[in-house]
């Protein structure tokens, strides 16, 4: 069960870098918002951390029950 206080801060404070995906277990994801970040110089880390901060406030607003059968045992990796 991963916690979605740790997931919804690291998404708001390290979303350009997908640190919150590979916390998730959502790997695939973690490297897809890693690399768009670094390839792009920057340029897409901005956007990343734009999804980022909506992914954390969603992940602090879901019910708990709700958090862990969307993220964790469903495997959803996007929003």
């Amino acid at each position: 069960m991963k916690n979605k206080i740790a997931a919804g801060l690291l998404a708001i404070l390290l979303g350009g870098l997908g640190i919150h995906k590979f916390y998730l277990g959502c790997t695939k994801a973690g490297v897809i918002t890693l690399l768009v970040s670094l390839l792009t110089f920057g340029i897409g880390a901005v956007v990343m951390q734009i999804i980022g901060l909506i992914e954390g406030i969603i992940y602090l607003t879901k019910p708990d029950d709700e958090f862990e059968f969307v993220y964790g045992d469903g495997g959803k990796s996007w929003f």
